[in-house]
């Protein structure tokens, strides 16, 4: 039998790497986009894909599995020593629409590597976070230390509607005592994280009214409004004159620790010079602990296809992220009151929350599987793990905990700053993916038990 030591763990990582990066490649290359109707096909395809690769990682057995109308996930199992715990290994197979291949330095779908990036939609969200807890089973030869239940989703980023069925439906295959969830990112490709807070999310979509029919904006225009203009008022309010969130009542809160650089937040999101950054406080605050609202589409004629009409109707989505300690559906219903009250001109407006609301979540990093998690990913990185929020939601990390209340969540990430996720030419650092699967596998060993 091969030795699995922890000093040997690095070799046999190393030897695992070429394949899982060829794997990876292989993932990339299907449009997975589950919520996009058309490639229905190509996210169960993706499924089949990852359940033949867990399968040559050595799983006992393998299932594809569905709620009613959801998604094809994969579970897989690798049972527990004796006396050993049983981990989750968390990943999704399905990804973000590419915003348009055409602005893509190459294309979303083939992946090209470039100055030791992997790019490609998917790249590292979240197919590199399948292809690490892959590429650790086989540096195991498919014997890991503890148990083993792998469980990759088909829909995370349409918001997991159907989690809560499958997690009712396959409790006992997938009860756990440790659940990694590889979904998050890291400061930079040398600093590893565990996540401990998220906020959430909630969306509205916003029906302004003013007139039966089209109007002539010469023959009308001055005593009767329109309604794009009467939205674009009621938009307006959802910031005061800094930046920060006008909605009353969201919960607000601060971050502990260090102030990120400005000057390499501009970089990483490509903000155009002498644009300023939006409200007050350090920039974790603003990032991890603060509400933050974005219009994310508006329903109205193209500026070359429009015309001197009043606008009898007007829509727009508008997105709100929330602070940890928020209610999600008070905040939803605080931003459509909001909203409703600041549109002007007696227009009518109707608000229509939209579903797939996210808590914000955060969690305790003490314990002996984060001191576990600490020293394996330490010694891969070779930096300290530092503790981190993210802006952004994973909205099933509380369905996770409600239904397995004993088990202890960690998350963790294979992405960083310049990973793009959800952007044009997303992509992943093939060194740090080198330090992550390094730094799963540590861990691996470290929650074993030990030897008498």
């Amino acid at each position: 039998m091969a030795d699995h030591s922890a000093d040997r763990l690095p070799a046999l990582v190393t030897a695992a790497l070429p394949g899982a990066r060829a794997d990876l490649e292989r993932l990339v290359r299907i449009p997975s986009i589950w919520a996009d109707p058309s490639h229905a096909e190509d996210t169960r395809r993706s499924a089949e894909a990852v359940a033949e690769l867990a399968r040559g990682a050595g799983a006992a057995d393998v299932t594809i599995i569905a709620a009613d109308g959801g998604a094809p996930a994969v579970v897989a199992h690798w049972p527990a020593p004796e006396g050993a715990p049983t981990v989750l290994l968390y990943a999704h197979h399905d990804v973000q629409p590419t915003g348009g291949d055409e602005h893509w330095t190459s294309p979303p779908f083939e992946p090209a590597e470039r100055n030791g990036r992997l790019y490609g939609r998917g790249a590292a969200d979240d197919k590199a976070g399948v292809m690490t807890h892959l590429a650790v089973l086989r540096a195991y030869e498919g014997k890991p230390p503890v148990g083993v239940t792998l469980f990759i989703e088909g829909e995370e980023e349409s918001g997991s509607p159907t989690l809560s069925a499958l997690l009712r439906e396959h409790r006992d295959a997938l009860a756990s005592d440790v659940i990694v969830i590889a979904d998050s990112s890291n400061p930079s490709v040398d600093v590893p994280a565990v996540t401990t807070s998220l906020r959430g999310l909630v969306s509205v979509i916003v029906e302004v009214a003013m007139l039966e029919r089209p109007a002539h904006s010469g023959m009308f225009g001055g005593p009767v409004g329109d309604a794009l203009t009467a939205l674009c008022h009621g938009l307006a309010s959802l910031h005061d004159e800094k930046g920060e969130v006008a909605v009353p009542g969201l919960v607000r809160g601060s971050a502990e620790g260090p102030d990120l650089d400005e000057a390499t937040l501009r970089s990483d999101v490509g903000l155009l010079d002498g644009v300023e950054l939006l409200g007050s406080g350090s920039v974790p605050t603003r990032l991890w602990h603060k509400p933050a609202v974005a219009v994310l589409g508006i329903d109205a004629p193209r500026v070359a296809e429009s015309s001197n009409v009043l606008l009898p109707r007007a829509r727009a989505c508008v997105s709100m992220r929330l602070a940890p300690g928020e209610d999600a559906l008070k905040a939803q219903q605080a931003l459509a009151e909001h909203i409703e009250a600041n549109v002007p001109w007696g227009a009518q407006v109707t608000i229509t929350p939209e579903s797939g609301v996210a808590e914000p979540y955060s969690l305790e990093a003490t314990g002996a599987v984060y001191d576990a998690v600490r020293r394996a990913f330490a010694q891969a990185y070779g930096n300290e793990v530092v503790e981190t929020g993210v802006g952004g939601s994973i909205p099933f990390i509380a369905e996770f905990a409600r239904t397995f209340p004993g088990a202890t969540v960690l998350v963790t990430g294979v992405g960083d700053p310049a990973s793009r996720w959800h952007g044009i030419d997303e992509s992943l650092d093939l060194a740090m993916f080198g330090k992550a699967v390094l730094g799963e596998a540590l861990l691996l060993a470290e929650l074993a038990p030990s030897t008498p």
